[in-house]
């Protein structure tokens, strides 16, 4: 009986929780095989799928994804700590969640950096200059569905894909208008573009920052799957335009000048990428150091910034055009890069907290041993890492991607860049499954939906097929 309940839970793990694929190195292995039959390994697990679950219905019943998965870490590493005392053992839990911490750490600081960059140069006009030129130039509907794909994928390596979704996605609505059919198309093929775009860089996406920052893949490693990633997104997109009509619609009239100091802080944001880069190869430092040293050319820079908006008798924050004859300009704001800090996605970042220590502490039982074995060892690294892009495709890819750099399986260079592949772009199957889908269904909500977005996955899914035979086949050296 208590092996056929251990065997219902690792196949309910195995299909709904593929944060659950590794095992923690640090955990002893003895113990926590022992572990898995005890009644707190029992609890931990389901209380991690009753979190889970709640994450999906976020929209639906207006909770915030951060708050189930922050209850459910809690709980979970007394479960932990409560199991090894149980067991005479009172340093593992305490060692295996401060490993955690330390992950979680470095990861918040290098998003911190990067989101509060975005943030800056949104609030410079930046994001809203590039969509004013797309609008106002009289594009046909087809070439919009190309410009704002291509766009996507080659912002998406250094915005990170959910921003250039909603940037390229804000253009798609502008200039669709009321066609809902382009704007649907539009959206799908701006999903798969970010994410696949976001998939051979670094700052594209948190799975490929975190297989960087655990030293996996080199930096300029990640251009490896640079051809495999563009033909993720071509073959979906080359089927999808022949159903985007040539019609010119009207072009907008939209002007917008970026503020004072933009293309500086454009500048500076890609002088912070290259000494985040410097830290991680040359000084053996983790990026997170170098992208905090960034975020100090910013504060400096904004410093400059603020002093000189004060001392404007007359602020236009649009033009930033000064009046020294004039009153101040009621709605005069001056650049504060604690505001900026201040719009991260705190909520996205306490979400991540909770995955993280979610999936450390369940390692620490020993059921991600399990279901590690059966996928890398029965499987073989090559299916595995192919199914884990499905899998990020029904769940989060962050849970994923974090799993499987904690089991740290034996692989080679070759299927670390496949997971990296796949974990990046398995997503765009399904609207729910990337950041970048997510995030248009909210923008263009009842336009691009989640069964018009299915309706084009037998097709995603050829480009994803593809894309891994395309890894193969080229960095078969590597394998």
């Amino acid at each position: 009986m208590k092996d056929a309940v251990k065997l219902m839970l690792i196949t309910v793990a195995l299909l709904v929780l593929p944060a659950m694929v590794f095992a923690q190195a640090e955990a002893s292995s003895a113990a926590a095989s022992g572990l898995t039959d005890t009644a707190y390994g029992y609890f931990a697990v389901i209380f991690f799928i009753v979190a889970y679950a709640l994450v999906p219905l976020e929209n639906n019943i207006h909770l915030r994804k951060s708050k189930p998965v922050l209850l459910a870490a809690g709980v979970i590493w007394v479960l932990v700590s409560l199991a090894y005392a149980g067991i005479g053992d009172t340093h593992t839990a305490h060692d295996g969640i401060k490993h955690s911490l330390v992950e979680y750490a470095e990861l918040f600081l290098f998003l911190l950096a990067a989101m509060t960059y975005i943030n800056a140069m949104e609030e410079r006009n930046v994001f809203q200059r590039l969509r004013a030129i797309l609008v106002s130039r009289g594009f046909s509907l087809r070439q919009i569905f190309w410009i704002t794909g291509i766009l996507a994928f080659v912002i998406s390596p250094v915005a990170d894909n959910l921003t250039t979704a909603l940037l390229m996605g804000a253009v798609a609505m502008a200039v669709g208008g009321k066609n809902k059919g382009f704007i649907s198309l539009a959206c799908i093929n701006i999903v798969v573009a970010a994410n696949a775009g976001g998939a051979f860089s670094p700052f594209g996406d948190i799975t490929t920052l975190m297989v960087w920052q655990k030293g996996k893949v080199a930096f300029s490693e990640f251009f490896s799957i640079a051809i495999p990633s563009l033909v993720n997104w071509l073959v979906p997109a080359v089927v999808m335009s022949l159903f985007v009509g040539k019609d010119v619609p009207e072009a907008l009239d939209e002007s917008v000048t970026m503020k004072y100091g933009a293309w500086v802080i454009m500048g500076l944001f890609l002088a912070t990428i290259v000494t985040a880069v410097c830290f991680h190869n040359m000084l053996h430092l983790p990026p997170a150091t170098g992208m905090m040293l960034g975020l100090g050319y910013l504060g400096m820079f904004s410093y400059h910034i603020k002093r000189r908006e004060n001392q404007s008798m007359k602020y236009d924050p649009i033009l930033g055009v000064r009046d020294t004859d004039a009153t101040p300009s009621p709605d005069f704001i001056p650049f504060d890069i604690m505001k900026k800090i201040s719009r991260a996605e705190w909520d996205t970042l306490l979400f991540f907290y909770g995955i993280i220590l979610c999936v450390g502490g369940l390692a620490q039982f020993g059921y991600l041993a399990l279901i590690s074995k059966f996928m890398y060892l029965d499987l073989g690294a090559t299916w595995a890492n192919t199914f884990v892009g499905v899998l990020s495709a029904i769940v989060d890819n962050i849970p994923v991607m974090f799993a499987v750099l904690t089991m740290d399986p034996a692989m080679s260079h070759g299927q670390w860049l496949l997971v990296t592949l796949t974990a990046g772009t398995g997503g765009s199957m399904l609207a729910i499954g990337s950041a970048a889908g997510v995030a248009l269904l909210g923008t263009a909500r009842g336009t691009y939906t989640f069964g018009g977005h299915l309706k084009w996955t037998p097709v995603i899914a050829l480009g994803y097929a593809l894309s891994i035979l395309c890894h193969l086949w080229l960095n078969r050296a590597m394998m």
